[in-house]
């Protein structure tokens, strides 16, 4: 599992720097508000999908494997790959889903 994403590199984690650097990899964007305490039992997409985080913490687990994302923080997640997420800590979640 990679995640992607360096706040040097990249830059602060602004929601138009991330959305202009997901459109131009030819994903459509949108974007979500998840509270605490938010939970996604495993699930699947018929579609390739990224998830960007803005602020606050998202753990993903993916094929088994953890991680928890944090501002600035981007992961691929392909069609079909089962997968849960959930909102960690006590700050909600503002991030960006990308699907192609």
């Amino acid at each position: 599992m990679k995640v992607q994403g360096d706040k040097h590199a990249d830059g602060p984690p602004t929601e138009l720097a991330m959305k202009k650097k997901l459109k131009a990899r030819g994903y459509s964007v949108s974007k979500y508000v998840y509270p605490p305490g938010t939970y996604f039992p495993p699930h699947t997409h018929d579609c390739d999908k990224i998830n960007g985080v803005l602020s606050g913490r998202f753990k993903l687990t993916l094929d088994g494997e953890s991680v928890i994302l944090k501002p600035a923080d981007c992961i691929e997640v392909p069609a079909g790959v089962l997968h849960s997420a959930e909102v960690v800590g006590p700050e909600p979640v503002v991030g960006l889903n990308a699907t192609k």
